[in-house]
């Protein structure tokens, strides 16, 4: 795939067609390479991303650690644990607050919806929402398998200068 084309579909610029086409045809196997190739080049850290994990949030290899950081640099620590639990958390629990962002009559109920927003304490990013019962506990998206990732894409883990 493209470069360019790579660097549009991670910045939203690609048009339906375009984007359909590139879901309707077989992958390309060296995506994963250029998307890292990529990402690595825009956020220039010194420590390897293994993984994007979510819009503004990557897995990065630190030393012999794997953590979640965002765009900003703010680390969240360890992948395996909820990087939610150490974000800043506003919750829109009542009419008034949910009317902020939607009309009247078309919010949910807040007796039995609330919306956890979820953002960054480095730079105040909105990472995630959800749309939760009140007291539900906090969501954990999923835990990526990175060494079997690697393995199954037939690619070497990248390492820190330091190991």
């Amino acid at each position: 795939m493209d470069r360019r084309v790579v660097e549009d579909l991670i910045d939203g610029r690609l048009s339906w067609p375009q984007l359909k086409e590139i879901i309707s045809h077989p992958k390309d196997p060296a995506r994963f390479q250029v998307v890292m190739e990529v990402l690595r080049e825009r956020l220039g850290w010194q420590e390897p991303v293994l993984l994007p994990l979510a819009e503004h949030l990557y897995v990065v290899q630190k030393g012999s650690e794997r953590v979640v950081r965002c765009d900003c640099g703010c680390e969240f620590g360890d992948y395996r644990e909820n990087w939610k639990t150490k974000a800043r958390v506003f919750v829109r629990d009542d009419e008034s607050l949910l009317r902020e962002i939607y009309p009247q009559m078309m919010h949910s109920d807040p007796q039995w919806m609330v919306l956890r927003e979820f953002y960054c304490p480095g730079c105040f990013t909105l990472l995630e929402v959800e749309a939760v019962p009140p007291g539900y506990p906090v969501l954990f998206d999923f835990q990526p398998d990175i060494d079997g990732l690697y393995e199954w894409l037939g690619l070497p883990l990248p390492s820190t200068a330091s190991e």
